[in-house]
């Protein structure tokens, strides 16, 4: 059965066009485009994926406005029936401001846009998201995002150590997120939200292949399943 993954463009989106050309790269098949004013969701949908961008200018709060797009129901809904959700920088803000992942993403510390490549250090490798990376493993992911600082009280924070839940952390802590948090789960394990951009990195030719094991690692998660 083929897989079927799906990316969500909302007005701002910027990164949508690029998950899908990584998402059917990995997959071998099309990523479903869907709308952010759509109500529904395509039918058995493997994968659902947020991208990156400034989703309605990031007025109010960064994802704020599209967390309240109809088509973020489905998402919501899709979710808790167990189907994967990748929020990718913007999309790390959509999901958070969802209620699908704790803590909040704030202006980065120094008030300036980054853009470069990150060293990540493989917090968790036990996830779906992270099943074919190691443990303590160095990848680098590109990064560019004004608003990364990762938040949350420290209850939240020991929760998510606690129970392994930081996917991926900054071995250089750019943004000021809090205990050098880049990723992070749901307490289900099939929602990761992350600042970086796995979907710019997997080929080599583009500057480096190390998110390519995040979208090979999902969809052998679920053609297992099948």
């Amino acid at each position: 059965m083929a897989f079927r993954g799906a990316v969500i463009t909302f007005p701002g989106s910027n990164c949508d066009r690029d998950m899908a050309v990584a998402v059917s790269q990995v997959s071998g098949t099309d990523a479903i485009r869907v709308w952010h004013g759509d109500a529904d969701l395509p039918d058995r949908l493997d994968f659902i994926a947020l991208p990156g961008g400034f989703s309605y200018g990031d007025y109010l709060r960064s994802g704020a406005m599209a967390a309240n797009s109809p088509i973020m129901r489905a998402v919501v809904d899709a979710a808790g029936r167990g189907v994967p959700v990748l929020g990718v920088c913007n999309g790390f803000q959509v999901l958070a401001e969802a209620g699908l992942l704790p803590g909040a993403l704030m202006r980065n510390a120094k008030q300036h846009f980054i853009c470069r490549d990150a060293v990540l250090k493989v917090e968790n490798a036990q996830s779906l998201f992270t099943g074919k990376y190691e443990a303590g493993q160095a990848i680098t992911i590109p990064v560019a995002h004004h608003d990364g600082n990762y938040f949350a009280d420290e209850a939240t924070l020991d929760r998510l150590e606690g129970e392994g839940r930081v996917a991926f952390r900054y071995a250089e802590n750019y943004n000021g997120s809090q205990r050098d948090i880049a990723g992070v789960l749901n307490d289900a394990g099939n929602v990761l939200g992350m600042m970086p951009h796995p979907e710019r990195a997997i080929e080599a030719d583009h500057g480096g292949s190390d998110g390519r094991a995040l979208f090979e690692g999902v969809i052998e998660s679920v053609l297992e399943k099948v």
